[in-house]
């Protein structure tokens, strides 16, 4: 028997519900697939909102041949084969690979050359940000284009698909319930509508309460991405709001996010945000996140709660972030210097600190610079301190 899902999956663009933000008649996705012009593409975003659907779409439509692989059993052998079967055709065959955020470096460095050359054209779909998931070669040879959860409209349109297909009518309390259980998630939907249906013959509440009683994103609204609630959860730990970070923790954790992804985020917004106003933080969070990969669920969320609290409760410091993002401006805009000989590797004219106590004033760079200032703020004022101190001290 098919299944609602396959019964109902869209065979062309027109068909297609959702990313209008990606797929309308005026975006460039949209034309470069109707002119069979198709690049490299990822696809990251929740799970339902048609990532796979599209990229057999593209297939059809771009007349190319199809072949679907999984990252978590992809052997590079196979992805040899396919290129070598084409080798000497016209065609170019579409290789879509599912979680392609499980590749490892090794495997997408191996990719690289086919995607170079365009021995075939590469789509992948992950639920995780590629940013973090993917290697920057990787990415340079790709487009990225964030799916997103369907919203009200959307999610209507679906069950009007599915009850015209079950020739069925449903109460209005019964079509929100399932609207907001999804939580965007179009496969959630079809599937509950369908199973219900299989088993009753009908659509009540209270039986598709039965089958589904807990939100697919357990309390974030239809129109929340995991990547939403991260952005939530930094910001109110930069805001130093505890209950709120950890509310968004909670979303996180409830949504099904991977704790590493989680503890990844906060080893950054440690030395980010905090740095040296209070050093220890980005030692919690690393261990926060050595500890969750080796734990996991479900005892890693009282490892992400207790550093989250830690996070928000710290000093804040942008100042270590801001010194490297001014450095890197004045390099990347031509203000090169010169190395000053005395501390070239040669060591002509080097005065050895060591030597002098401790520190012993001598030319470091050629033209003076001020890249960093310290907010004075935490930990932050003791090395400033520290560093005056040692500057007019030694050698008095």
């Amino acid at each position: 028997m098919r299944r609602l899902a396959n019964l109902l999956k869209p065979n062309n663009l027109t068909e297609f519900i959702g990313q209008t933000h990606i797929l309308n008649t005026n975006s460039v996705l949209y034309k470069l697939i109707a002119k069979k012009e198709i690049p490299h593409l990822v696809f990251f975003g929740k799970p339902g909102s048609g990532k796979t659907t599209l990229a057999k779409i593209i297939a059809t439509s771009s007349d190319m041949p199809y072949y679907y692989l999984n990252a978590t059993t992809l052997k590079i052998e196979e992805i040899r084969d396919i290129v070598k079967r084409y080798k000497n055709s016209f065609e170019k065959p579409l290789v879509f690979i599912d979680e392609i955020h499980r590749l490892s470096k090794n495997q997408q460095e191996v990719l690289l050359p086919f995607m170079e050359n365009y021995d075939l054209v590469l789509i992948g779909a992950s639920t995780e940000n590629p940013f973090y998931t993917l290697t920057n070669a990787f990415r340079s040879r790709s487009f990225l284009f964030e799916f997103k959860s369907f919203n009200y409209e959307e999610s209507n349109t679906l069950i009007q698909k599915a009850l015209k297909e079950l020739d069925t009518t449903i109460e209005d309390n019964a079509k929100e319930f399932i609207i907001q259980i999804s939580n965007g998630d179009g496969r959630t939907i079809l599937n509950l509508i369908d199973f219900t249906f299989s088993a009753t013959g009908d659509l009540k509440l209270q039986d598709l309460k039965e089958l589904r009683n807990v939100s697919q994103g357990l309390g974030s609204s239809s129109r929340d991405s995991h990547y939403d609630i991260t952005s939530a959860m930094i910001k109110s730990l930069r805001g130093s709001d505890i209950d709120a970070a950890l509310y968004y923790l909670g979303l996180l954790i409830a949504g099904g996010e991977e704790a590493s992804y989680i503890a990844r985020r906060l080893v950054i917004f440690a030395s980010e945000d905090i740095g040296n106003a209070n050093p220890n933080a980005i030692n919690l969070a690393t261990s926060t996140l050595v500890c969750v990969k080796e734990i996991g669920y479900p005892e890693a969320k009282i490892i992400l709660s207790q550093c989250v609290v830690y996070l928000a409760s710290c000093p804040k410091s942008n100042s270590s972030y801001k010194a490297i993002n001014k450095t890197l401006d004045i390099i990347q805009n031509g203000q090169i210097q010169d190395i000053p000989l005395n501390i070239k590797q040669d060591n002509v004219g080097y005065l050895y600190p060591h030597d002098f106590g401790g520190w012993v004033e001598q030319k470091y760079l050629s033209k003076d610079l001020k890249l960093y200032e310290s907010k004075d703020i935490g930990f932050e004022k003791t090395l400033r301190e520290w560093n005056e101190k040692i500057k007019l001290t030694t050698n008095n």
